[in-house]
């Protein structure tokens, strides 16, 4: 028998045990990154492999955060630049979506711990299917207050800027809002993640160190974690040690 199962569940354990519970992060956001890599690592020509194999992970993180009292969770599903990948491809995830977001109407641990689930991103870009599944989980999820998970997809952070400065600029025009009013709590106001707390901590995984967009206005002072571990092979032990790195950081906030 290998020793290497246990010997992780003891790292997992003294992991936990030496956080500081006062000190967890309200709002994590994971760059959910390599999940084609890990397709080709085992083998397959199907990027969709690891996809899946990625949701599983995604339902496991789920249940650390709970585990661990983190209230908001946002990840990285699909950016708009992913549509430049093989047409075939892009189907192929757009469908994977389509099922997971179908599921979460009745999925029993989103409404045990009631999660609200919210997607952000350019939408219209998704196809109708797609759209019509999202909206049905977000239905199905909009009365919970306790936890909420935000699913970026047809994504960019750049865009999301520009989007939220046509809806004041489209304010001012109308005399809704005049040009002294506009501030930095006007802007995010127009986020896709309206009312919602920035990340304090943002996770990468796969080993690549950039944020490729992501939550460009929300992520100017949060720690960032870059982990090596492709996706869908992210552990419980690399998600406590990003939670253990944010723990030893001081957080200044520019002062």
């Amino acid at each position: 028998m290998s020793l290497t199962k246990p010997i992780y569940k003891l790292y997992e354990w003294h992991l936990k045990r030496n956080l500081d519970k006062n000190k967890i992060p309200k709002h994590v956001a994971i760059i959910m990154d390599g999940n084609r890599r890990y397709a080709r690592l085992i083998g397959s020509k199907d990027p969709t492999i690891g996809h899946k194999k990625g949701v599983k992970t995604l339902e496991k993180l789920l249940d650390w955060c709970i585990e661990l009292g983190i209230k908001i969770v946002t990840v990285y599903a699909f950016s708009t630049e992913n549509f430049k990948r093989p047409k075939h491809e892009v189907k192929k995830l757009m469908k994977l979506f389509e099922e997971n977001f179908k599921r979460i109407k009745t999925d029993k641990k989103i409404h045990k711990n009631k999660i609200r689930v919210k997607a952000i991103g350019k939408l219209e870009l998704l196809p109708k299917n797609l759209r019509k599944a999202i909206k049905e989980a977000e239905e199905a999820t909009k009365h919970y207050k306790e936890r909420l998970l935000n699913v970026a997809i047809g994504y960019d952070g750049r865009q999301e800027i520009v989007d939220a400065v046509k809806k004041i600029a489209k304010k001012v025009k109308e005399g809704k809002l005049s040009l002294n009013e506009i501030n930095e709590e006007v802007v995010d106001k127009h986020l896709y993640t309206a009312e919602v707390e920035d990340p304090q901590l943002i996770i990468r995984t796969s080993g690549e160190e950039r944020l490729s967009g992501f939550l460009l206005w929300q992520s100017s002072y949060s720690e960032l974690y870059f982990c090596d571990s492709l996706w869908p092979e992210f552990r419980k032990v690399d998600f406590l040690r990003a939670i253990r790195s944010y723990q030893q950081r001081e957080r200044r906030f520019g002062r």
